[in-house]
């Protein structure tokens, strides 16, 4: 049978029917996929101020997991005691839905994590930022195949393409960084990454159709992150040094993956995968602005306003294909 997107169940209660309704909505979906990642963005320097605090060398891969490891592990932790306050069963999982949880917190945390550090350490970071990208390529073909009403149309393509260009022209500061050289350490890790984290997404939308994705999200992300963090103890990436500031800077990373995490699988559940995958080019925008706004760093650069406008312009191209697009024939 052929996989259907978005599928509502019958008989829904009303409850139920309003949270469809506020993710459905293109102005909540525009809103809410555009604050994930904003805050997936504000990561970037986030993430970099943490290994300043907490004398982090960027060489040592080991302590870099371990800190991702306590970063997701709590925000899976924040999310399951929301989850339990809120009423929701999250330990009444069948054994079916804790291997589907499990496997996916293996891969869209775990592994895709290892994958894309390992590749960053062996190739520059602008061509980690845009060949990390291509994960929205990998979204869009995937769904071409697996949902039978979110093919792949020209104007998609072309919005992909507009959006992808917009990623390049972000990091054109570092154009000394691009050249024409591949490894499978470094770039070829980086599109592995980039393709298990797609590959995950569009499973835990199939995983969410049963399963809450707030619960879903809290113990993928605590699994995840608790692989992590033994995975960078075992490899001697012990932490020390901890104070106030990088608990505070350690807790906001928890919280801000908390939320982008769990509101982006209740978006992937309830709409095309396309039409919210298209948004993770603007991911990288916001890391770049971000960045240089608390780097001290002048944020209305040509490059950075003019790679803003190409990612809206193939998010706008995107979301208006699917729109106007004719209905498709029912699947299966």
């Amino acid at each position: 049978m052929t996989a259907r997107d978005g599928a509502r169940p019958t008989g829904a209660s009303s409850a139920s029917t309003h949270g469809v309704a506020l993710f459905c909505r293109p102005r909540n979906l525009v809103g809410l996929a555009t604050l994930c990642c904003l805050l997936w963005g504000s990561a970037y320097p986030a993430i970099k101020g943490g290994y300043a605090l907490l004398d982090i060398a960027r060489s040592d891969t080991a302590a870099q997991l371990a800190f991702a490891g306590w970063r997701f592990l709590l925000a899976g932790g924040l999310l399951l005691v929301i989850a339990r306050l809120m009423g929701k069963p999250v330990w009444a999982l069948s054994t079916g839905q804790w291997r589907q949880v499990a496997l996916l917190g293996l891969a869209q945390t775990s592994l895709q994590y290892v994958f894309f550090y390992v590749g960053l350490a062996h190739t520059s970071g602008v061509k980690g930022s845009i060949l990390n990208a291509t994960g929205t390529f990998f979204s869009v073909l995937l769904a071409h195949f697996i949902y039978a009403n979110d093919r792949l149309r020209r104007r998609k393509a072309l919005g992909c393409a507009v959006g992808f260009f917009g990623v390049m022209v972000v990091n054109l500061r570092g154009v000394q960084g691009l050249d024409a050289s591949f490894t499978l350490l470094g770039e070829g890790f980086i599109v592995i990454a980039a393709f298990v984290l797609s590959a995950a997404s569009i499973y835990g939308k199939r995983v969410s159709q049963r399963l809450d994705p707030m619960v879903m999200t809290a113990w993928q992300l605590a699994i995840g992150g608790l692989v992590l963090l033994l995975g960078g103890l075992a490899g001697g990436g012990a932490i020390a040094g901890w104070g106030l500031g990088s608990l505070a800077l350690l807790g906001y990373m928890a919280v801000l993956s908390a939320a982008a995490f769990a509101l982006w699988a209740a978006l992937l559940k309830h709409n095309r995968v396309g039409q919210v995958t298209v948004f993770n080019f603007l991911i990288p925008v916001f890391g770049a602005l971000l960045s240089a706004l608390f780097l001290g760093e002048t944020v209305l650069e040509w490059r950075n306003l003019i790679a803003l406008a190409l990612v809206c312009g193939g998010i706008w191209l995107v979301t208006t294909e699917t729109a106007a697009a004719p209905a498709p024939a029912p699947a299966g």
